[in-house]
């Protein structure tokens, strides 16, 4: 595994970086745990402050921290700003709320002799997070900020693509006044993360990634007996119903499926249609997609990033090819992709059938399957047919209907006229195989507290 940025549009290796060493993940552990020792302790309004200076460091250096991210990963420069900026939210909704949603919680109790029993929620110790590279940021600052908010210590190992955005953050967090050692990016092996999980003092692991790694992480972390959250793929259902302004809805398609460059998990991958409005759906949705506009995610003109890597766009392109084998209709649309950079061609499958494993496969890039529903249930059925459970959507000019079958399709999220999305003050996560647990808001900075029950009783009540 080699830490090195190369830019997906040109292809050029631009900065290599060693793996850490035992010894350093080793005193990364260490002072991690020291440090956890000192910030549990630490006020929240303190704590807040922290959150308050990162939020506030990113958006002073947007251009800088944005810039990063598309030499990176390929992000379009204004997704780029938009990530730094949900960062900062992110650092600013904990900053506002931690302390109330870790307020210690009174119990009810029987009779007054009883005394009084509350539920109090306190910091576990040190934590490691796993992190992917299409939101480099974000998905660093969804776990960092809950946790250090809620007192724990964290360790990052980052994608290896993405090593200048890890750092970046390490030194975004000390420049916000974060003590020593309470959040170190490391450049870990695959096996320095059981190393990791299996000292005493690493108390559990958030993971975001493929379901091949939280497979391998999560058995780690059960072996140690150390808790885990999995933010696994996505195949997110688009379903489209006979009422549904056409042109905006499909508008959110184009938008849903391809922000990104489509690397996305909850991104729009499968658009389920009622018959009836089938054909001019894809008419349109057709004509959509043909405007993107592929090229240098720095130039403002660019609608269409390149996939990460080369690397990532073969695969995409391997799995378009095996889908067809197997009996799907593919379609190539709009003007052809670039030679530079790793570009996949916008792709449409159609005729994915119910015998085509393709059906139950994440796309990540460019590429949209339709589906042709008889009626809503049957797009309820379709919707539900998918061993991904994260997020979805459901289009329909009748609100309260659409959120009626909304609570129909099985995920952990679904939005009514609008794609999946993320928002700091919005839950995320998933169910089957996209994972398990829950990130952000409240649900987010309980998965690694003790929820201890302290039951002041009096000494002469009944047992």
């Amino acid at each position: 595994m080699a830490y090195q940025t190369t830019n997906p549009f040109t292809g050029e290796v631009l900065k290599t970086f060693p793996d850490a060493t035992d010894a350093e993940v080793s005193q990364a552990i260490e002072h991690a745990h020291a440090a956890f020792l000192a910030w549990r302790e630490t006020a929240f309004t303190e704590r807040a402050r922290v959150m308050r200076n990162a939020a506030s460091l990113l958006r002073q250096d947007v251009d800088t921290f944005a810039a990063i991210l598309t030499t990176e990963m390929g992000k379009l420069l204004s997704e780029a700003k938009a990530e730094v900026e949900l960062s900062a939210q992110i650092f600013d909704y904990y900053a506002a709320n931690a302390e109330n949603l870790l307020a210690d919680e009174i119990l009810p109790v029987a009779h007054p002799a009883e005394g009084e029993a509350r539920v109090t929620h306190e910091p576990l110790g040190v934590l490691l997070c796993i992190e992917p590279w299409n939101f480099p940021y974000y998905q660093i600052a969804r776990i960092i900020a809950p946790q250090l908010s809620a007192g724990n210590t964290m360790l990052l190992k980052h994608a290896s693509n993405v090593p200048q955005s890890a750092e970046a953050f390490e030194t975004l967090m000390k420049a916000a006044g974060l003590p020593e050692g309470a959040f170190k990016n490391l450049f870990a092996t695959r096996s320095q993360i059981e190393f990791i999980l299996n000292d005493p003092r690493v108390q559990g692991v958030a993971l975001t990634g493929s379901e091949a790694a939280g497979s391998v992480v999560a058995a780690q972390a059960g072996k140690a007996l150390k808790k885990s959250t999995l933010e696994l793929g996505g195949a997110d259902a688009f379903v489209v119903l006979a009422d549904a302004d056409l042109q905006k809805t499909v508008d959110w398609a184009v938008f849903g499926r391809h922000w990104n460059g489509g690397q996305v998990c909850v991104s729009s991958k499968r658009m389920i249609i009622v018959d009836e409005i089938y054909d001019a759906f894809l008419d349109l949705y057709r004509q959509g997609v043909a405007a993107l506009v592929a090229g240098d995610p720095f130039d403002p003109q660019t609608t269409l990033a390149p996939l990460s890597s080369q690397g990532a766009a073969n695969e995409v392109k391997e799995k378009i090819a095996e889908a067809v084998k197997l009996g799907a209709k593919a379609e190539a649309v709009g003007p052809a992709a670039p030679d530079r950079g790793a570009f996949v061609q916008p792709t449409i499958l159609t005729e994915v059938g119910d015998d085509n494993p393709a059906r139950h496969w994440e796309f990540f890039g460019p590429v949209s399957m339709l589906f042709r529903a008889k009626d809503e249930a049957d797009a309820i059925r379709i919707a539900n047919d998918s061993p991904f459970g994260l997020g979805g959507s459901v289009f329909t000019s009748d609100p309260a209907h659409g959120a009626e079958v909304a609570r129909k399709i099985s995920t952990g999220m679904v939005f009514v006229n609008h794609p999946t999305m993320v928002k700091a003050d919005l839950p995320f996560g998933g169910v089957r195989r996209s994972g398990y647990g829950r990130e952000l808001i409240g649900l987010g900075i309980k998965e690694f507290v003790n929820h201890k029950l302290i039951d002041v009783v009096d000494i002469d009540a009944p047992f």
